[in-house]
């Protein structure tokens, strides 16, 4: 009887346990679904002072109709235009957009700058294709256009993000990531007025991929995986990009570190200074809580990290602290950020460890892709 008795009681507590559900990882921050997208991936997002919201959809596999967008009514409509988005053998790079990585609204909130790598599917770019466009909004059209030369925009360059300080020289300056995993890694810098533009920090340690890092997505190593081939270390060079409100320092990081990173501006922009002058104003920041794909930076100087390691936005601040605004499992692969001056974040999620180079041509993504938002106490930078 005894024994019956203690079976009763295991069983009953048996029970109790399974009625209960368990523990688990904790959601932070209230996301609102924007926007979904049943086609191909976006990578970027950028959001004008009046609310006008814009995409990008690069040329990497997916069927992309249009590789810039407009999201009205939770639809895409091609811009400025279909024709110029409308790329095909035989025509002039210089003259289309062949396949754009990011779309940044600048500090003015009139301006659409888009940045087009002329690489489809990572293959070298196509000559006078690399391009720096500037869309007026209040017009729609396309008001100014600058080319990187090939000393600049390398065969292997891959252009990947923008930023701009609108207080230097006669119109501002321009820094772009080349985040190339094939070549050279750096910042581009552009004079908007002149349309110069020359490298810095070229293949700085900086700049490059971390060289011990190993990334892990929804619980595995991120490994370039391809049919009829060894596993291989997924190594990508500088990526995201973000600047003080002082127009003093830029803050960028590799895709595969964990580190945060700046260097002097003032540096960066003159041509007179040697390399090795501009490198000596880099600054390891340390340690950020995971790799980040894109940054973004508000008028109080923080820098806000998308965190693809663990679903995660997170924002550092100029004490060195860490703070996590969000954490949701369905954050994958948080990619571009971008602030408003209402404040809220938005940001894509697209997806990309689910690709089928990291899982033998086997592509795990699901539609929708989604643009998320989320309430936080900054605001975009002014000038």
């Amino acid at each position: 009887m005894k024994l019956i008795s203690t079976l009763i009681v295991l069983l009953s507590l048996l029970g109790a346990c399974w009625g209960q559900e368990l523990a688990k990882e904790r959601v932070i921050g209230q996301l609102e679904v924007v926007a979904t997208f049943n086609g191909p991936m976006p990578t970027g997002v950028s959001v004008a002072n009046h609310g006008r919201i814009f995409v990008n959809f690069p040329k990497w596999g997916d069927n992309v109709e249009y590789t810039v967008a407009e999201v009205k009514d939770g639809k895409t409509l091609p811009y400025p235009n279909a024709d110029v988005n409308h790329y095909a053998d035989g025509d002039n790079p210089a003259d289309k957009l062949v396949s754009v990585q990011s779309v940044v609204v600048d500090p003015t909130g009139n301006r659409l700058w888009i940045l087009d790598t002329s690489s489809i599917a990572f293959g070298p770019v196509k000559s006078g294709g690399p391009k720096l466009i500037a869309v007026d909004l209040n017009t729609n059209q396309i008001v100014k256009k600058i080319i990187f030369p090939a000393d600049v925009a390398l065969p292997t360059t891959y252009l990947n993000d923008v930023r701009f300080d609108l207080h230097r020289g006669d119109e501002g300056m321009a820094f772009i990531t080349d985040s190339s995993s094939t070549g050279s890694n750096g910042i581009i810098v552009v004079d908007l007025a002149s349309g110069k533009s020359w490298r810095r920090l070229n293949d700085h340690s900086s700049t490059r991929p971390d060289p011990v890092f190993v990334p892990v997505v929804e619980g595995e190593i991120l490994q370039l995986r391809l049919p009829g081939q060894p596993p291989a270390r997924f190594a990508v060079g500088v990526d995201g990009i973000a600047i003080s409100p002082d127009g003093k320092t830029l803050y960028y990081c590799p895709l595969t570190s964990r580190h945060l990173y700046s260097v002097s501006i003032d540096a960066l922009a003159d041509r007179s200074r040697f390399d090795a002058e501009v490198a000596a104003t880099v600054k390891d920041l340390g340690e950020k809580g995971g790799a980040s794909d894109g940054l973004e930076s508000d008028a109080e100087g923080r820098v806000y990290l998308s965190d693809y390691e663990h679903d995660a936005i997170r924002r550092w601040t100029t004490a060195g602290a860490i703070e996590t605004l969000v954490h949701d499992p369905r954050v994958l692969w948080p990619d571009t950020l971008s602030l408003t001056a209402d404040g809220y974040l938005y940001f894509t999620a697209n997806q990309i460890e689910r690709g089928a180079g990291f899982h033998n041509g086997q592509d795990l993504r699901q539609t929708p892709y989604v643009l998320f938002r989320v309430k936080v106490d900054g605001t975009r930078i002014h000038q």
